[in-house]
Protein backbone atom coordinates (compact mmCIF):
# COMPACT_ATOMS: atom_id res chain seq x y z
CA UNK A 1 0.00 0.00 0.00
CA UNK A 2 2.92 2.04 0.85
CA UNK A 3 4.77 1.46 -2.68
CA UNK A 4 1.02 2.37 -4.23
CA UNK A 5 1.43 5.79 -2.67
CA UNK A 6 5.37 6.51 -3.52
CA UNK A 7 4.51 5.50 -7.29
CA UNK A 8 1.32 8.17 -7.21
CA UNK A 9 4.17 11.37 -5.75
CA UNK A 10 6.92 9.97 -7.78
CA UNK A 11 4.83 9.88 -11.06
CA UNK A 12 2.71 12.87 -10.17
CA UNK A 13 6.30 14.74 -9.21
CA UNK A 14 7.63 13.78 -12.64
CA UNK A 15 4.55 14.42 -14.63
CA UNK A 16 5.81 17.92 -14.85
CA UNK A 17 7.86 17.08 -17.64
CA UNK A 18 4.57 16.65 -19.79
CA UNK A 19 4.24 20.31 -20.98
CA UNK A 20 7.37 19.28 -23.22
CA UNK A 21 5.93 15.96 -24.09
CA UNK A 22 3.10 18.06 -25.66
CA UNK A 23 5.52 20.26 -27.81
CA UNK A 24 7.37 17.29 -29.51
CA UNK A 25 3.94 15.65 -29.84
CA UNK A 26 2.66 18.12 -32.15
CA UNK A 27 5.26 17.36 -34.81
CA UNK A 28 3.11 14.54 -36.81
CA UNK A 29 6.22 13.49 -38.40
CA UNK A 30 8.02 12.77 -34.98
CA UNK A 31 11.19 14.09 -36.67
CA UNK A 32 13.83 15.71 -34.18
CA UNK A 33 16.75 17.93 -34.30
CA UNK A 34 19.04 16.23 -32.37
CA UNK A 35 19.42 13.41 -29.82
CA UNK A 36 19.09 15.53 -26.94
CA UNK A 37 15.51 15.96 -28.43
CA UNK A 38 14.59 12.28 -28.90
CA UNK A 39 15.99 11.50 -25.68
CA UNK A 40 13.60 14.06 -23.72
CA UNK A 41 10.84 12.53 -26.03
CA UNK A 42 11.70 9.71 -25.31
CA UNK A 43 11.96 10.12 -20.88
CA UNK A 44 8.32 11.66 -21.35
CA UNK A 45 6.63 9.22 -22.98
CA UNK A 46 8.13 6.20 -20.71
CA UNK A 47 6.80 8.22 -17.64
CA UNK A 48 3.48 8.98 -19.36
CA UNK A 49 2.84 5.31 -19.74
CA UNK A 50 4.13 5.12 -16.19
CA UNK A 51 2.02 7.40 -14.71
CA UNK A 52 -1.00 6.28 -16.45
CA UNK A 53 -0.50 2.58 -15.24
CA UNK A 54 0.00 4.06 -11.69
CA UNK A 55 -3.17 6.30 -12.20
CA UNK A 56 -5.19 2.75 -13.68
CA UNK A 57 -3.69 1.02 -10.48
CA UNK A 58 -5.36 3.94 -7.50
CA UNK A 59 -8.81 3.23 -9.93
CA UNK A 60 -8.67 -0.48 -9.45
CA UNK A 61 -9.01 0.66 -5.71
CA UNK A 62 -11.85 3.02 -5.81
CA UNK A 63 -9.77 6.07 -6.03
CA UNK A 64 -9.95 8.35 -9.00
CA UNK A 65 -7.42 10.84 -9.54
CA UNK A 66 -8.76 14.06 -12.24
CA UNK A 67 -5.72 14.22 -14.76
CA UNK A 68 -7.10 17.70 -15.82
CA UNK A 69 -6.20 18.72 -12.62
CA UNK A 70 -2.79 16.76 -12.14
CA UNK A 71 -1.92 18.82 -15.07
CA UNK A 72 -3.32 21.99 -14.13
CA UNK A 73 -1.03 21.57 -10.66
CA UNK A 74 2.02 20.97 -12.96
CA UNK A 75 1.58 23.91 -15.29
CA UNK A 76 0.23 26.37 -12.20
CA UNK A 77 3.90 25.00 -10.31
CA UNK A 78 5.93 26.20 -13.43
CA UNK A 79 4.28 29.59 -13.15
CA UNK A 80 4.80 29.78 -9.56
CA UNK A 81 0.65 30.28 -9.05
CA UNK A 82 -0.13 27.25 -7.18
CA UNK A 83 -3.41 27.33 -5.97
CA UNK A 84 -2.17 25.21 -2.70
CA UNK A 85 0.31 26.82 -0.54
CA UNK A 86 2.94 24.64 0.82
CA UNK A 87 1.11 23.53 3.86
CA UNK A 88 -1.95 22.65 2.14
CA UNK A 89 0.14 20.70 0.20
CA UNK A 90 1.55 18.41 2.64
CA UNK A 91 -1.92 18.14 4.31
CA UNK A 92 -3.68 17.04 0.95
CA UNK A 93 -0.66 14.41 0.18
CA UNK A 94 -1.06 13.06 3.77
CA UNK A 95 -4.87 12.86 3.35
CA UNK A 96 -4.04 11.02 0.18
CA UNK A 97 -1.83 8.19 1.77
CA UNK A 98 -4.42 7.89 4.43
CA UNK A 99 -6.83 7.53 1.91
CA UNK A 100 -4.81 4.63 -0.64
CA UNK A 101 -3.89 2.78 2.14
CA UNK A 102 -7.71 2.19 3.66
CA UNK A 103 -8.72 1.37 -0.07
CA UNK A 104 -6.03 -1.01 -0.51
CA UNK A 105 -7.08 -2.43 2.49
CA UNK A 106 -10.80 -2.82 2.28
CA UNK A 107 -9.75 -4.03 -0.99
CA UNK A 108 -7.93 -7.04 -0.37
CA UNK A 109 -9.90 -8.32 2.52
CA UNK A 110 -12.83 -7.88 0.35
CA UNK A 111 -10.79 -10.17 -2.06
CA UNK A 112 -9.46 -12.20 0.85
CA UNK A 113 -13.26 -13.09 1.60
CA UNK A 114 -14.49 -14.02 -1.66
CA UNK A 115 -10.93 -16.07 -3.05
CA UNK A 116 -11.88 -17.95 0.84
CA UNK A 117 -15.37 -18.94 -0.51
CA UNK A 118 -14.47 -19.59 -3.85
CA UNK A 119 -11.25 -22.08 -2.19
CA UNK A 120 -14.24 -24.05 -0.22
CA UNK A 121 -17.29 -24.61 -2.40
CA UNK A 122 -14.24 -25.59 -5.23
CA UNK A 123 -12.47 -27.98 -3.02
CA UNK A 124 -15.81 -29.72 -1.85
CA UNK A 125 -17.28 -30.14 -5.02
CA UNK A 126 -13.36 -31.93 -5.71
CA UNK A 127 -13.44 -34.38 -3.10
CA UNK A 128 -17.17 -34.94 -3.90
CA UNK A 129 -16.50 -35.53 -7.61
CA UNK A 130 -13.41 -37.19 -7.77
CA UNK A 131 -13.36 -40.39 -6.38
CA UNK A 132 -10.09 -41.31 -5.85
CA UNK A 133 -8.80 -38.00 -4.66
CA UNK A 134 -7.46 -38.03 -0.90
CA UNK A 135 -8.29 -35.31 1.96
CA UNK A 136 -5.72 -35.12 4.89
CA UNK A 137 -6.14 -34.07 8.46
CA UNK A 138 -4.51 -31.13 7.42
CA UNK A 139 -6.66 -30.10 4.31
CA UNK A 140 -4.65 -30.89 1.50
CA UNK A 141 -6.43 -32.72 -0.90
CA UNK A 142 -4.99 -35.14 -3.75
CA UNK A 143 -5.03 -37.31 -6.69
CA UNK A 144 -2.26 -39.66 -7.86
CA UNK A 145 -2.71 -39.39 -11.92
CA UNK A 146 0.37 -41.36 -12.62
CA UNK A 147 1.38 -44.64 -9.55
CA UNK A 148 4.41 -46.07 -9.97
CA UNK A 149 6.90 -48.10 -7.81
CA UNK A 150 9.52 -46.69 -6.49
CA UNK A 151 11.14 -44.31 -3.81
CA UNK A 152 8.96 -41.88 -1.92
CA UNK A 153 10.95 -37.96 -0.49
CA UNK A 154 10.74 -37.23 3.03
CA UNK A 155 10.68 -33.60 4.01
CA UNK A 156 14.19 -33.18 4.33
CA UNK A 157 15.15 -34.68 1.00
CA UNK A 158 15.53 -32.20 -2.00
CA UNK A 159 13.34 -33.30 -5.23
CA UNK A 160 13.63 -32.49 -9.29
CA UNK A 161 9.98 -32.06 -10.24
CA UNK A 162 7.95 -30.72 -13.23
CA UNK A 163 5.12 -28.69 -12.57
CA UNK A 164 2.31 -26.69 -13.49
CA UNK A 165 0.89 -24.27 -10.83
CA UNK A 166 -3.08 -22.33 -11.54
CA UNK A 167 -5.77 -20.56 -10.07
CA UNK A 168 -9.21 -22.16 -9.40
CA UNK A 169 -10.30 -19.98 -12.02
CA UNK A 170 -7.76 -21.90 -14.45
CA UNK A 171 -5.36 -19.15 -14.62
CA UNK A 172 -1.58 -20.12 -14.82
CA UNK A 173 0.95 -18.37 -12.05
CA UNK A 174 3.75 -20.61 -13.11
CA UNK A 175 4.77 -24.09 -15.74
CA UNK A 176 8.13 -25.36 -15.31
CA UNK A 177 7.38 -26.88 -18.83
CA UNK A 178 6.88 -23.61 -20.53
CA UNK A 179 10.17 -22.59 -19.18
CA UNK A 180 11.87 -26.29 -19.99
CA UNK A 181 13.45 -25.82 -16.65
CA UNK A 182 12.48 -28.31 -14.23
CA UNK A 183 13.17 -26.86 -10.47
CA UNK A 184 15.02 -28.64 -7.68
CA UNK A 185 14.25 -27.68 -4.65
CA UNK A 186 14.13 -29.13 -1.03
CA UNK A 187 10.88 -29.80 0.32
CA UNK A 188 11.43 -28.17 3.73
CA UNK A 189 11.76 -25.16 2.25
CA UNK A 190 8.13 -25.17 0.30
CA UNK A 191 4.69 -24.29 1.35
CA UNK A 192 3.16 -26.86 3.39
CA UNK A 193 0.49 -28.20 0.72
CA UNK A 194 4.11 -29.20 -1.46
CA UNK A 195 6.06 -30.41 1.49
CA UNK A 196 2.92 -33.03 2.73
CA UNK A 197 1.70 -33.70 -0.95
CA UNK A 198 5.32 -34.69 -2.30
CA UNK A 199 5.95 -36.86 0.27
CA UNK A 200 2.66 -39.40 -1.04
CA UNK A 201 4.48 -39.53 -5.04
CA UNK A 202 7.10 -42.12 -5.75
CA UNK A 203 9.90 -40.94 -8.24
CA UNK A 204 8.58 -41.28 -11.57
CA UNK A 205 4.94 -40.49 -10.83
CA UNK A 206 2.55 -38.31 -10.85
CA UNK A 207 0.21 -35.85 -8.77
CA UNK A 208 -2.22 -33.07 -8.59
CA UNK A 209 -2.51 -31.30 -5.64
CA UNK A 210 -5.05 -29.13 -4.11
CA UNK A 211 -4.00 -26.78 -1.37
CA UNK A 212 -6.06 -24.68 1.06
CA UNK A 213 -4.73 -21.24 2.14
CA UNK A 214 -3.65 -22.51 4.93
CA UNK A 215 -1.18 -24.86 3.54
CA UNK A 216 -0.22 -22.48 0.96
CA UNK A 217 0.32 -18.44 1.05
CA UNK A 218 -2.62 -17.54 3.27
CA UNK A 219 -4.27 -14.64 3.49
CA UNK A 220 -1.26 -13.28 1.82
CA UNK A 221 -1.08 -12.25 -1.85
CA UNK A 222 2.17 -13.54 -3.23
CA UNK A 223 3.14 -12.46 -7.24
CA UNK A 224 0.47 -13.34 -9.53
CA UNK A 225 -1.22 -15.71 -6.41
CA UNK A 226 -4.26 -13.73 -4.93
CA UNK A 227 -4.69 -13.50 -0.92
CA UNK A 228 -6.69 -16.72 0.40
CA UNK A 229 -6.47 -18.77 -2.48
CA UNK A 230 -7.00 -22.17 -3.10
CA UNK A 231 -3.83 -23.33 -5.65
CA UNK A 232 -3.90 -26.06 -7.72
CA UNK A 233 -0.47 -28.16 -8.82
CA UNK A 234 -0.01 -30.56 -11.19
CA UNK A 235 3.51 -32.29 -10.44
CA UNK A 236 5.72 -34.85 -11.81
CA UNK A 237 8.30 -36.42 -9.73
CA UNK A 238 11.84 -36.97 -11.93
CA UNK A 239 14.37 -37.37 -9.11
CA UNK A 240 14.91 -37.59 -5.10
CA UNK A 241 18.01 -36.22 -3.55
CA UNK A 242 18.31 -37.92 -0.19
CA UNK A 243 19.22 -35.25 2.41
CA UNK A 244 23.41 -35.48 4.03
CA UNK A 245 23.31 -37.50 6.94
Amino acid sequence: MKSLFKTTLLVTSLSMLLNTSQVFAADANKKFDNEDQRSSYALVASLGRYMDNSLMQQKSIGINLDRQQLLAGVQDAFINKSKLNDQEIETTLKALEKRIQTAAQLKMEEESKKNGKWGDDYRAKYIKEEKSAVKTKSGLIYKIDKPVQGAKPTDKDTVVVNYEGRLIDGSVFYSSYKRNEPLTIALDSVIPGWTEGLQQLKKGGKIQLIIPPELGYGKSAAAAIPANSTLIFNVELLDIKPAKK
